[in-house]
């Protein structure tokens, strides 16, 4: 099911901050109570080798974030206690000590098959036993979602596990958002925060073509 330009799914899902306390998280009630925009990104699984790459990725790029009035949130369907082991382990040890922002701890399910982003092709029903069995570990794929002040989502998108995110797109993709927000232009096609946005008429198109 597609959320663009629909309001993201107000679920509350236990998390761990980066002190070490559960705590529970409505990512919708987040950004509208904070007046914030909020990029929650899922990945398949603690403890594993392209994952720590983007949770430090995303880390890294804290601060731009911030400045564009942002929260990150990152999101698998381990357990708080995983987590929080996890956030323990050092970067040589591939772990992500030193990451700030809160990680869901969706390991009910409950958000990310709402979501429809689990992997569900090792699901098969066992006629003998007469239920539904699963040969794999029932994990989310690199779903990202961008999401307005309002709750609304603006951008969705989905990789399949062996692919990290560039995070940059995402801070490009937030400007665009905000240059629309503050301006009613829309950004075409590689546009960028200083670059020449357009209006939505014929003039303003020819207008920008004839600029670039």
């Amino acid at each position: 099911m597609a959320f663009t330009g629909k309001k993201f799914p107000s679920i509350s899902v236990p998390a761990m901050n980066e002190m070490g306390d559960t705590i529970r998280i409505n990512v919708l009630e987040e950004a509208m109570k904070n007046k914030k925009k909020v990029l929650l990104f899922w990945y398949p699984k603690d403890f594993t080798f392209v994952c720590p790459t983007e949770l430090h990725a995303f880390q890294a790029a804290l601060p731009e974030f911030e400045k564009r009035n942002t929260i990150v949130i990152g999101a698998s369907c381990d357990t708080p206690e995983v987590h929080f082991a996890w956030l323990s382990t050092s970067k040589d040890n591939g772990g992500i000590e030193g990451v700030t922002y809160d990680i869901l701890a969706d390991s009910n399910r409950n958000l990310s098959t709402v979501l429809g982003i689990l992997d569900t092709s090792d699901v098969y029903f066992n006629d003998e036993l007469g239920v539904e069995q699963r040969n794999g570990d029932y994990v989310t794929y690199r779903a990202t979602y961008l999401i307005d002040e309002e709750g609304t989502v603006f951008h969705e998108g989905i990789n399949h596990m062996p692919l990290g995110r560039n995070v940059n797109d995402f801070l490009r993709l937030i400007d665009a958002y905000s240059h629309v927000q503050s301006h009613g232009e829309v950004c075409p096609a590689n546009w960028e925060e200083g670059k020449t946005a357009m209006t939505a008429n014929r003039d303003g198109v020819q207008a920008y073509l004839s600029s670039n």
